[in-house]
């Protein structure tokens, strides 16, 4: 921390914010600085390979981001429109800082949304033959569209790893929190059922484990014996939302560290 300030310090960088965490287990040391470009003496363009001497020094491992250039984002769907609702409505107000270049769905139940938002709608219907051949074409669609990030917005199809190795640590999914508890097409019934107590929604990187990557955002909402199957979807749904989109918010301001399945998050 003090050779990565004193760097700052001395090419006149005014530091806005810093974090660090120390993993003892993993023998890892990882920090997150942000400070402003605007009186930087080192133009953007040589700042990395101004900072190489102390790369090599450390024997770290650096990413270089600027706020001024939001990151292009895919919204992947399929059925439910809760979450990517909520996230077209909250990068209108400007909450989420990203560009949105399109929106991909396996079915075509959700393009109405995508044209009261103004955003390019491809269909890409999926069947078990033709997974491989269409997630081909979904790379090469999002290449095209510069897109880093993928997040998907209740998409109800299994990446495979052509998918997830294109985009490693940069597709964002959200399930409820009962997995593997209450799998299956009907959780919240089977949760219901059985009398939970809590409702919960995970947010996490997508990687060829099934729901095993990265968790990124977790939360949870109280139900109770008063509650309808119907309050709890309800709820369940609300949490997604505000599960998922505060994944993305860090995502989008590079608050997430990814250290092989676990995540450091400067929140």
């Amino acid at each position: 921390m003090a050779a990565v300030s004193a760097f700052l310090y001395e090419n006149e960088g005014n530091i806005i914010d810093v974090d660090q965490h120390v993993d003892k287990e993993a023998g890892t040391f990882s920090m997150r600085v942000e400070w402003e470009v605007e009186g930087f003496k080192i133009p953007r363009n040589e700042i990395r390979s101004a900072i190489q001497s102390l790369i090599s020094r450390f024997s770290m491992k650096i990413e270089l981001h600027y706020s001024d250039q939001p990151a292009r984002v895919a919204l992947f769907v399929t059925r439910d429109n809760h979450c990517v609702y909520d996230l077209l409505s909250r990068h209108e107000s400007g909450e989420l800082n990203m560009e949105i270049p399109l929106i991909i769905s396996n079915r075509l139940d959700l393009r109405s949304i995508a044209e009261r938002f103004g955003i390019p709608f491809h269909h890409f219907p999926i069947t078990k033959e033709t997974k491989a051949a269409q997630e081909k074409k979904e790379i090469e669609l999002l290449k095209a569209h510069n897109v880093g990030t993928v997040i998907l917005a209740r998409y109800m199809q299994i990446l495979s790893p052509l998918m997830t190795e294109a985009f490693p640590s940069r597709i964002i999914n959200i399930h409820h929190s009962f997995l593997p508890a209450f799998p299956g097409a009907r959780p919240y019934h089977s949760a219901h059922k059985r009398g939970v107590k809590l409702v919960g929604a995970t947010s996490h990187y997508v990687t060829e484990e099934l729901d095993e990557g990265p968790i990124i955002a977790q939360g949870v909402t109280p139900v109770s014996h008063r509650d309808s199957v119907q309050d709890f979807i309800r709820k369940g749904r609300a949490l997604e939302q505000s599960v998922l989109s505060r994944a993305v918010w860090l995502h989008l301001n590079r608050r997430t560290l990814v250290h092989g399945n676990r995540t450091t998050v400067f929140g």
